[in-house]
């Protein structure tokens, strides 16, 4: 099965559809990812096809789930290389996107990606969540914020509610066991005016793999205390 088919009934798998642009904006992402990461510290899969599965498709699975609408202002907290903020920006172009992350190369990375393959509504910010969060510009003026990181819910509640307006989601995509690290969350997200939606177990195609899209929804403003100065959320995280 080649790179296409994978993009395209692996979508089909997680009730997606890519058209044909589509599916050639994800094949010139993939190599500029691979040409990149040469030089930039982007990402340890470049294996094709686990490219295909591992990134495109686990970040596609945020449009899975009926939390995203047409139109919605998202900010993708510490995007990496993109993920998932890039893949759910080339399934829905009407979304306007703001990708977030601490290393201006991969800021340079992410910019040169979305000029390549034509996405528009995108803005790129490169700085610290625990800075932007409290930056009036972007605190709670976001209908969703995203993100698929390594940092424990509780620390990543902090970094990502603070840009959720009320009534609008945190949706966060975690590895396979998660149950005490959510235990460990409870207080944060109340703490921040976040509310547990949901824990969707997805299985990713054409793998053995299976993670979890946790989806929290911002239900009162977040305090003026949060979040912390850049570093404290990590070294004294709220639980």
């Amino acid at each position: 099965m080649n790179n296409e088919e994978i993009l395209r009934e692996g979508a089909k798998r997680l009730g997606l559809s890519l058209d044909e642009e589509q599916i050639n904006q994800f094949l010139t992402y993939k190599d500029l990812l691979v040409e990149w990461n040469k030089n930039v510290n982007l990402t340890a899969i470049t294996e094709d096809q686990e490219v295909m599965i591992k990134h495109f498709l686990d970040s596609l699975s945020c449009m899975s789930i009926p939390y995203i609408k047409k139109g919605d202002k998202i900010i993708d907290v510490g995007t990496g290389a993109g993920f998932p903020g890039i893949p759910i920006h080339i399934y829905d172009k009407d979304v306007q996107l703001t990708l977030l992350d601490s290393l201006n190369k991969r800021i340079k990375f992410l910019e040169t990606v979305c000029n390549d393959i034509g996405l528009k509504n995108v803005s790129f910010e490169h700085g610290r969540a625990e800075d932007y969060g409290q930056n009036k510009d972007f605190r709670e003026k976001y209908d969703v914020a995203v993100a698929r990181a390594v940092a424990q819910l509780n620390i990543l509640c902090e970094y990502c509610l603070p840009f959720v307006r009320v009534g609008g989601y945190f949706i966060c995509q975690k590895g396979p066991n998660i149950e005490e690290e959510m235990e460990n969350a409870q207080r944060s997200i109340q703490i921040l005016g976040g509310k547990f939606i949901e824990k969707r177990d997805i299985a990713l195609p054409f793998s053995d793999l299976h993670h979890n899209v946790v989806v929290i929804q911002k239900i009162k403003e977040t305090s003026t205390k949060y979040p912390r100065k850049a570093g404290t959320p990590t070294k004294k995280p709220l639980i």
